[in-house]
């Protein structure tokens, strides 16, 4: 299991020190990377890396942001589709910048079947084009309802899609899950006074820049907080992005 490399970091949250391999277990784990395009400190484009790594702590449900599949060349193959084959084999993507050359955007990504997704624009203004996916996953041991984005880069942008997202997630009567790329590294900013008081289980470990992380970007919103048991990070995916993930493990069996 990664915890037990010192390479990774870990933020316990809770008592709980591993992931139960029991199949009956109603643990289950999540995952958010901003992969960069699967570009690394290196400059090359290298997917592999980025399944091997995300492989390498099983998850169940991954969000991933900057999907990009622009620039290929005919031995590449388009990354929103080689990253659901490798993942899952269930994902929901927005394709929100569309090329010549392919396209940008973020997924979700599980082993397990999701319900249709719903796509909420939250753009704000004429800045980038966002959108949140919002699905729920069909888990052993119970429905998840799951929400990923990724925000903007300005105060006002991100202020407004945070308030979207707690309206996304409060018309929801499941156990939820909030993650993704909210581009906040303002403590005490808007979007995290606006999710904290919402989503009192959450993680916020710095991730970015990942080669020596300073800021919380990238984050993982529960809702019941018992259901976060705890959160950790993997500084080794500083060779594939230049964002560092978050994993939780979840339990479900504490769900309402």
């Amino acid at each position: 299991m990664a915890g037990s490399d010192p390479r990774v970091l870990l933020a316990e949250t809770s008592g709980v020190n591993k992931l139960m391999d029991n199949a009956l277990s109603p643990t289950i784990r999540v995952m958010t990377w901003n992969i960069h395009g699967g570009i690394g400190p290196d400059r090359s484009r290298d997917l592999r890396r980025v399944v091997d790594l995300v492989q390498s702590h099983q998850p169940q449900i991954i969000a991933l942001q900057e999907i990009d599949s622009r620039r290929g060349t005919s031995s590449t193959p388009d990354a929103f589709d080689f990253l659901n084959k490798e993942l899952g084999g269930n994902s929901h993507a927005t394709r929100l910048i569309r090329a010549p050359d392919g396209d940008y955007g973020h997924a979700v990504i599980s082993c397990w079947p999701m319900a249709a997704a719903r796509y909420h624009d939250i753009s704000y203004k004429r800045r980038e084009p966002r959108a949140a996916i919002e699905t729920v996953v069909d888990t052993p041991h119970g429905s998840l309802h799951v929400v990923a984005a990724h925000l903007g880069l300005s105060f006002r942008e991100r202020r407004q899609q945070a308030e979207k997202l707690v309206q996304i997630v409060r018309k929801s009567d499941k156990c939820s899950v909030l993650m993704g790329d909210l581009n906040d590294w303002i403590a005490g900013g808007a979007v995290r006074r606006i999710l904290d008081r919402q989503f009192p289980g959450h993680s916020h470990m710095k991730t970015f820049p990942a080669c020596r992380p300073i800021f919380p970007l990238d984050r993982i919103y529960c809702r019941p907080k018992s259901i976060l048991q705890r959160s950790q990070t993997d500084h080794t995916a500083r060779l594939a992005s230049d964002h560092l993930p978050v994993i939780a493990d979840l339990i479900l069996g504490n769900c309402p």
